[in-house]
């Protein structure tokens, strides 16, 4: 083996951690937003927003695990950097993180804070999504950018209050169910693919 298959070997390394950080984030985030609403009595997934699950009685369960879900996608924006130096990819995922780090810190009873830090996360989680097409082959690159649109217009929709019947909470899971589904897949994809190039 010589130096040049451990260039490799460090960068399959790399995008296994990199996934790992991703998907790990991504899916405790999702059990914990499933534990929360659970504990939280009256709670309705179309009339209550995600965010009213960070002052209710699930506020510790579900701030710290949007906290955890930014934190892994602020570490794994490193590593993304370091595997394909895409500047705008990263930067995308790491406002997108700071962001989510942003809604654990300051729940939805920090009236000035928490509607600037949620926005952050949710657009460039999506304009992460479409950006990161680069760094997918077909069909996940074609399916990241159809994510992060549909992602994205339902956030339009969300700001401008224009729900279609789903509710507000419903429509604020459009957002982010496509953000976090395709961050699971991104995540899952980066740990099963190679650089075979030394």
């Amino acid at each position: 083996m010589n130096s040049s298959d451990f260039g490799v070997l460090d960068l399959n390394t790399l995008r296994k951690v990199a996934g790992s950080l991703i998907l790990v984030g991504a899916a405790q985030f999702i059990a914990g937003m499933i534990v929360a609403e659970a504990l939280y009595s009256g709670y309705s997934v179309a009339d209550n927003y995600i965010s009213d699950l960070g002052v209710g009685p699930s506020a510790l369960i579900f701030n710290s695990s949007v906290f955890l879900f930014g934190l892994t996608s602020v570490v794994a924006s490193y590593y993304l950097w370091r595997i394909f130096h895409e500047k705008l990819v990263v930067i995308l995922f790491f406002l997108a993180g700071i962001g989510l780090m942003g809604v654990g810190v300051f729940p939805e009873n920090v009236e000035v804070i928490h509607p600037i830090v949620s926005l952050i996360a949710l657009l460039f989680g999506g304009l992460s999504a479409i950006a990161a097409y680069k760094l997918e082959k077909p069909p996940l690159s074609y399916i990241s950018v159809i994510m992060g649109s549909v992602a994205l217009i339902a956030l339009v929709l969300f700001i401008t209050q224009n729900f279609l019947g789903l509710g507000e909470g419903g429509m604020e899971r459009m957002i982010v169910y496509l953000i976090v589904l395709w961050i699971i897949g991104f995540g899952g994809y980066l740990i099963g693919s190679e650089d075979k190039n030394p």
